[in-house]
């Protein structure tokens, strides 16, 4: 177009320019938009709430999973959770830790919420332990009482150090009843997670760490901490004939063992009358492989407490789990990418733990029998047609992915092979897979332990989960995905059982070896069916444990 032209038009060179200009700026406004708004962490977040979408449980295509409830179809009524209904605190550096938010998104909705007391609770413990966090002012006061040989009173704050025994679900079922613990007498939670869990976790609390910093004085006898040592509450309990108002002062630190093998001084700990002097000892040092939470409800000066924070007395694992535990970016790179590229398009998400303790008193093809018994008998898995080679054409077909965690290939190998030979009855599409086989439990490698905590993870991404008894990483996934199981008891012998695998009465995890200051007389056992509270009860899995339920 010429000037004469644009004179015509009525479009003077000035102005032209203007236009230019004004257009070449709209331009790079909306250009930079969009690459904001594609993004990593958007896009992530995108792919996930319209897995969240495709991964909706389809209408009636099982019993489980009418038993299990059924999310909203609609893409637009999509509603993200990101701080989980008050549990967690908003203003993290989400790239630092992506699964903090992100988590929910690809996670069944937990029908579960957090009080609003407990919510409070955990705002005001988070001011607690930015103020009394490793190298404050406050920390390295306290710190100067353990080279006393006294009390002196000017410590502000109270510690309660967590020293890790066993594998990782050991691990995280007892930080999670340490945390609870701290919570009950105003403690502030540092760990010592060491080598092998290094990048593992995320930081859980705001603007400060929880790890115990490696200069810690007493560090150095951590690994010998066991019943009967020295320093222990249980042996100063022996040494005074179980009598604490003999010991005229209290000491600067105190072990209390609370593993799975402590003796009848250390679980003296959980009596009432204890507490009281436990309070005066600005550090205690406490190891233990059990989800001891259970017990703490059985303490008198406890539980008004306990009623005000989990009123839902079925969710206290599962708010503590999640409010504590975050896969560290590296993990969360695993579970998203099996998440996109098996579960994601899924119509019906299965999870099935095996864990199996003796591959000799439990043979591959009895667990393997008991574990085809299970998810067909409860119609979790639709059984196949022996009869046909190719199923029936179906408008309706249900797609299912199965995620089988073991350490061992054969139950994977064998379940995907049963449906890839033959149909389906209902010509549902069953895929089977297995995100890693480690063949035997590594303790103090810290890749092993970031692969276990993606598989956890994973499994509790389920909307349908099948655990196995005694297994304390099915307890976590269970827990992480609000889900009640069905509990897969793994034979020893060469029997299956005509009831493989009976749906746990609640979510939460069983603490497998409780003092028996409330044991049944008549039986010699646990609780069984009597109880000093209504909502503690006889696990399931194991005769001698007892877990939270709903009264």
């Amino acid at each position: 177009m010429g000037v004469s032209q644009m004179e015509r038009l009525g479009i003077g060179s000035n102005r032209f320019s203007k236009m230019v200009v004004s257009f070449l700026i709209a331009f790079f406004l909306l250009y930079m938009l969009s690459l904001a708004y594609r993004s990593s962490t958007f896009d992530l977040i995108g792919e996930f709430a319209r897995a969240h979408v495709t991964g909706e449980m389809a209408g009636n295509v099982s019993r489980a999973s009418e038993s299990e409830g059924k999310h909203s179809s609609h893409p637009e009524r999509v509603v993200v959770d990101k701080l989980l209904g008050g549990l967690l605190a908003p203003g993290f550096d989400e790239e630092s830790c992506i699964s903090r938010y992100q988590s929910s998104l690809c996670r069944r909705i937990s029908p579960h919420k957090p009080s609003s007391y407990l919510a409070s609770k955990l705002r005001k413990y988070e001011e607690l332990h930015k103020r009394c966090g490793p190298h404050t002012e406050s920390y390295n006061r306290t710190l100067e009482e353990l080279s006393s040989s006294h009390v002196n009173g000017t410590a502000d704050c109270n510690y309660v150090v967590w020293t890790p025994a066993n594998g990782l679900g050991n691990r995280i079922i007892s930080t999670a009843s340490s945390f609870l613990y701290a919570l009950l007498t105003n403690r502030v939670l540092l760990v010592d997670l060491g080598t092998d869990m290094a990048n593992v976790f995320c930081e859980p609390f705001p603007n400060t760490s929880w790890l115990l910093p490696m200069d810690f004085p007493l560090s150095n006898q951590f690994y010998g901490l066991r019943s009967g040592n020295g320093q222990s509450y249980g042996q100063l309990l022996k040494n005074n004939n179980m009598n604490i108002s003999t010991v005229s002062q209290p000491p600067p630190f105190l072990y209390l063992y609370l593993s799975f093998n402590n003796d009848e001084y250390d679980k003296l700990f959980y009596k009432d009358q204890n507490q009281g002097f436990l309070q005066k000892v600005p550090w205690l040092i406490l190891k233990s492989d059990q989800y001891f939470a259970p017990y703490l409800f059985l303490i008198p000066s406890f539980q008004q407490e306990l009623d005000k924070l989990f009123p839902d007395k079925e969710s206290v694992f599962h708010h503590l789990v999640r409010y504590l535990f975050h896969p560290s970016n590296q993990a969360w790179g695993l579970i998203t990418r099996f998440y996109q590229s098996y579960l994601a398009s899924a119509d019906q998400r299965i999870g099935l733990q095996v864990r199996v303790f003796n591959r000799k008193a439990s043979p591959i093809k009895v667990v393997l029998e008991q574990i085809l018994g299970c998810i067909q008998k409860e119609k979790l898995v639709p059984q196949v047609d022996e009869e046909k080679h190719i199923a029936p054409p179906s408008k309706n077909k249900t797609s299912r992915a199965v995620t089988i965690a073991s350490l061992y290939p054969e139950y994977y190998e064998s379940i995907k092979n049963v449906y890839w030979m033959r149909p389906t009855v209902n010509g549902d599409v069953i895929g089977v897979y297995q995100p890693s086989h480690e063949e035997a439990q590594q303790f103090g490698n810290n890749i092993h332990n970031i692969k276990a905590w993606a598989e956890i993870n994973i499994l509790s991404l389920s909307d349908v989960l099948v655990t196995s008894s005694w297994s304390t990483f099915g307890y976590v996934a269970q827990g992480l995905g609000g889900l009640k199981p069905w509990i897969l008891y793994v034979p020893t012998g060469g029997q299956t059982s005509d009831q493989p695998c009976p749906r746990a009465v609640s979510m939460e995890p069983c603490f497998h070896f409780p003092p028996n200051y409330h044991q049944n007389s008549s039986t010699g056992r646990g609780l069984d069916t009597v109880s000093p509270v209504p909502h503690i009860r006889q696990c399931e899995d194991a005769s001698t444990g007892i877990k939270l339920v709903n009264d």
